[in-house]
């Protein structure tokens, strides 16, 4: 089976001039954008205004997750996003897990994964408050240009903070839930990489995998075991190390091993999804850095839900984007460890699933 070579980046863009930036400059990046999100939850509502207009530029593009969705501007993200987050968590701190920086064309780029940890106080975006600590999986994307961030891509899990209020709507995830580890071995937040050969064998490597991800046997497989079997021995297995985890969202949970990833994600998913384009509109952002490589569409996947294994929903054939980054570790040769953040609301609520009327 020949993995196709080709282009995963937005389309129409493929001949935009690669910006290129030093090791040195990257790492400012990084600690720039750190920075700023410190201030922010640092002081809280008391300084809003005045860490944002540091961070952020005035006509700031926002994508967030289900249900506050795309806008523009520096007072709808306050308003919509900031304020509602600090009035409910008022004493929210923010912890990184892992931030990778780099260019993708011509943008400068940093992704994070952290965890916002705080007292639910308030009701949040229709989710009733347990007065308990609770701990966010956040994920974001932001662009910088004349050091200010113009562009942000925020996932955060609302399933899994229904799921540790008592409010939890779905089907059983078939993966185990809770909290995603931090890297293996390895300091997700303060490394810095000199060697662009690393870096960029780290994103060929992520890249590579997933254009074998376009080899369907599930069209073909008239079993589950013999599609089990052929994913097993798919080209996807060169990449992925023996002792892989594959770290999911809430509803699909967190699997471990190659096998633990084909039977409680990739198998139900492809069932589900065997007409799908993963590269319709292509990739935001593509970054590798050091150990770690970050890919990430927003509505890079487009499919039809034809069937009830992913999630066990009935199907009405319908169509459905989806939104989801991929934040990657390599180690000894392999990709060690994945996590991915996915905004199953916004799935669900395209095939007529309102998870907050479920809630109510």
């Amino acid at each position: 089976m020949q993995i196709e070579q080709f282009d995963t980046g937005l389309k129409g863009q493929e001949n935009v001039k690669k910006l290129i930036i030093s090791p040195e400059e990257n790492f400012k990046n990084k600690l720039e954008v750190r920075g700023y999100l410190k201030q922010i939850f640092k002081n809280g509502i008391s300084k809003i205004d005045e860490n944002l207009e540091n961070a952020f530029s005035n006509n700031i593009k926002v994508n967030c997750f289900y249900p506050l969705n795309e806008f523009s501007g520096l007072n709808e993200f306050k308003e919509k996003f900031w304020k509602p987050l600090f009035n409910s968590f008022p004493d929210i701190e923010r912890r990184e897990q892992i931030v990778i920086g780099g260019t993708f064309r011509d943008k400068i780029q940093v992704g994070s994964i952290s965890t916002l940890s705080g007292s639910f106080k308030k009701s949040w975006l229709g989710i009733s408050p347990n007065n308990k600590m609770i701990n966010l999986k956040c994920c974001e994307i932001h662009e910088l240009k004349n050091n200010k961030i113009i562009e942000s891509h925020i996932l955060i899990d609302l399933l899994d903070l229904m799921l540790q209020c008592g409010q939890y709507p779905l089907n059983k995830s078939r993966g185990a839930e809770g909290n995603w580890l931090q890297p293996i071995n390895r300091d997700g937040v303060n490394f810095f990489e000199k060697n662009f050969e690393i870096s960029q064998a780290s994103l060929e490597q992520s890249l590579i995998m997933q254009r074998s991800l376009n080899i369907k046997p599930e069209l073909e497989c008239k079993s589950d075991d013999e599609l089990r079997e052929k994913l097993k021995n798919h080209p996807q297995s060169d990449y992925w190390h023996d002792k892989m985890i594959w770290y999911g969202p809430s509803g699909i949970g967190t699997a471990r091993s190659l096998e633990g990833f084909i039977n409680n994600h990739q198998m139900p998913f492809r069932k589900t999804f065997k007409e799908r384009n993963y590269w319709k509109l292509g990739h935001y952002c593509e970054l590798g850095d050091g150990k770690f490589s970050l890919t990430a569409g927003w509505n890079s996947i487009q499919a039809v839900y034809g069937s009830d294994h992913w999630l066990g929903y009935k199907s009405n054939n319908q169509n459905v984007t989806m939104r989801v980054m991929d934040f990657y570790h390599h180690d000894e040769g392999k990709i060690r460890e994945n996590w991915v953040p996915i905004d199953i609301i916004h799935i669900l609520k395209q095939i007529d699933i309102d998870v907050f009327e479920l809630i109510k």
